[in-house]
């Protein structure tokens, strides 16, 4: 027997006897622990359903204020129009465009993650999970910026030039520029932590630890006071955390067959629901919003602040 099966069955024992501890676990010894300051407000949400589409990610809205537009799981950026949803722009080619309404096939269709609007020319820029980042122009014809994927790059429009600015992050997710552009943050979500990366002054070229969080951080957005919305995926729970503390059990947990709502549950300590925080310029903890027991919301992948209050993408 080779050295990956037989992680593989110890992973899969792991699993069984996790799962029996935490089905008796009534002192709720192996859940994530509360958020000192956490406000339980996110029971009260409105949902938004997305009626044929899946996995919502992100969501941003164009120069005139119009929107809420996301990408989902079969290559669509949709965008509401009152109170309905309409395809905005795909991400894969007119030969492929059979395989819509179909993300088991994403590898071929692309799946749009991040979204960003030009504000002067209406460009929306995307970052696909398998195709890299491409830009979708007002004449509907979209072109690539670069293939590269799971790094910290920038891209120059003038020179149409990508520079990778940090590379060997951990599980590299969402982005934001600071309100002065003097830093830009990345997610590194298996770490539980946010990077910073100087784009001026003195330590220009560095980076840093920016906020190290009691979750797996997902989208970042910044507001209009400069603050940062961090959408966490999960809690920190002793599954999670042995989960990431160990690179090669965490490879083994994720060929197991099982769906990914019961991943989720694991690693959310069997409870997982919604937790976003608001981190403030120099990274402190300014507010914590949660469904404590998931009734409305079990996760949340980013949230964006308009007109004073907050708007969610969920998974």
């Amino acid at each position: 027997m080779n050295a990956s099966n037989l992680l593989l069955i110890s992973a899969t024992a792991a699993l069984a006897i996790f799962s029996v501890i935490l089905a008796f676990d009534n002192e709720n010894v192996l859940k994530p622990p509360r958020i000192p300051g956490s406000q339980n407000l996110l029971p009260k949400s409105e949902i938004i359903q997305l009626k044929g589409a899946v996995g919502p990610e992100s969501i941003a809205f164009d120069p005139k204020g119009e929107g809420p537009y996301t990408g989902v799981a079969d290559g669509r950026i949709l965008g509401r129009q009152g109170s309905s949803w309409t395809d905005f722009a795909v991400t894969f080619s007119e030969e492929e465009l059979y395989l819509a309404l179909a993300p088991e096939m994403e590898h071929v269709c692309g799946r749009p993650l991040g979204l960003r609007f030009d504000t002067k020319t209406g460009e929306l820029y995307i970052a696909d999970a398998y195709f890299g980042p491409s830009c979708w122009t007002n004449r509907r014809t979209s072109y690539p910026i670069s293939p590269k994927i799971r790094r910290l790059m920038k891209y120059d429009k003038s020179t149409k030039e990508v520079t990778v600015l940090l590379s060997g992050l951990a599980f590299a997710n969402g982005v934001a520029l600071s309100k002065d552009r003097s830093f830009v943050l990345v997610a590194e979500t298996s770490t539980c932590r946010i990077m910073r990366y100087w784009l001026k002054g003195p330590h220009a070229g560095k980076h840093d630890t920016f906020a190290e969080l009691p979750g797996f951080p997902d989208n970042i957005r910044i507001n209009s006071k400069g603050e940062f919305w961090v959408a966490l995926h999960a809690k920190r729970s002793v599954f999670a955390q042995l989960s990431i503390s160990d690179s090669e059990l965490g490879k083994a947990l994720l060929k197991l067959p099982i769906t990914a709502q019961q991943l989720d549950d694991l690693l959310g300590g069997g409870q997982p629901h919604a937790t976003t925080i608001k981190l403030s310029y120099d990274g402190r903890v300014l507010e914590v919003l949660e469904d404590v027991e998931g009734k409305t919301l079990r996760s949340i992948s980013e949230v964006e602040e308009k007109h004073g209050c907050c708007g969610s993408v969920l998974l």
